[in-house]
């Protein structure tokens, strides 16, 4: 069987992602010591990050050629509108953060920085720079969930274990699945110069997906507070 792009990707993202597992922040998810304000920062911040991310589905949907490429993204969108983000909602409630909380979350520097590389490759390239944009997030987690799910204990914790379930979870496995084989096809046929481009932006964001964790893991906003404008 020939080489899929996929695994041509995976040679170069694969230490990016085992670096993740020996994160404080991952790892302290997966032995479930993590503190829970740091839990509660990347709650919040992963949701305005969603909301970033499902415009890029709706944008992949537009930028479709064929029906089939336009279907699987709205599929995407249903799934991170509604199963992610509802696990964000429900696990909000049990850290005491209402829904409008989350709604009113302010972006950190890191997740605007994430967003903004997103949403900028993915309007300056067709629809597989979106395709190249959201893989990383979705393949990786479901990565970090499967070798997560392997620990002792990590499926059972009381606050962190319906993180783990869910990430490493057949419904997440088969949209992380569909991030894959969706790549493979847009690359398809491609000349190098475009593989190198579309390659580069999967290392970006899988390097941008580290700087996530040590987000979460340092609490952190921005640099300098600046005081809010009157609403």
């Amino acid at each position: 069987m020939s080489e899929q792009f996929t695994d041509r990707l995976w040679k170069r993202v694969e230490p990016i992602w085992n670096s993740y597992l020996e994160h404080p922040f991952v790892k302290g998810l997966g032995e479930g010591l993590l503190e829970q304000e740091k839990f509660k920062h990347w709650l919040k911040q992963d949701y305005v990050y969603l909301v970033e991310y499902s415009r890029l589905m709706a944008l992949g949907s537009a930028k479709s050629n064929d029906l089939k490429t336009m279907t699987t993204f709205a599929n995407l969108l249903h799934g991170t509108l509604n199963m992610e983000m509802d696990l964000h909602r429900q696990y909000a409630s049990k850290f005491g953060i209402t829904a409008e909380e989350l709604e009113k979350t302010d972006a950190a520097s890191t997740t605007t920085a994430y967003t903004s590389y997103m949403l900028n490759v993915s309007q300056r390239g067709g629809v597989e720079n979106v395709v190249a944009s959201v893989l990383a997030c979705a393949w990786s987690y479901n990565f970090i969930g499967k070798e997560i799910a392997t620990w002792s204990g990590a499926k059972d914790h009381e606050f962190y274990g319906h993180w783990v379930e869910m990430y490493s979870s057949d419904e997440f496995t088969e949209l992380a699945e569909d991030c894959k084989k969706l790549m493979n096809e847009l690359a398809a046929g491609k000349p190098e110069r475009e593989l190198v481009e579309l390659e580069e932006i999967v290392v970006k964001t899988s390097l941008l997906e580290y700087m996530f964790w040590d987000m979460a893991e340092n609490l952190e906003e921005w640099p300098v507070k600046v005081e809010e404008a009157a609403r």
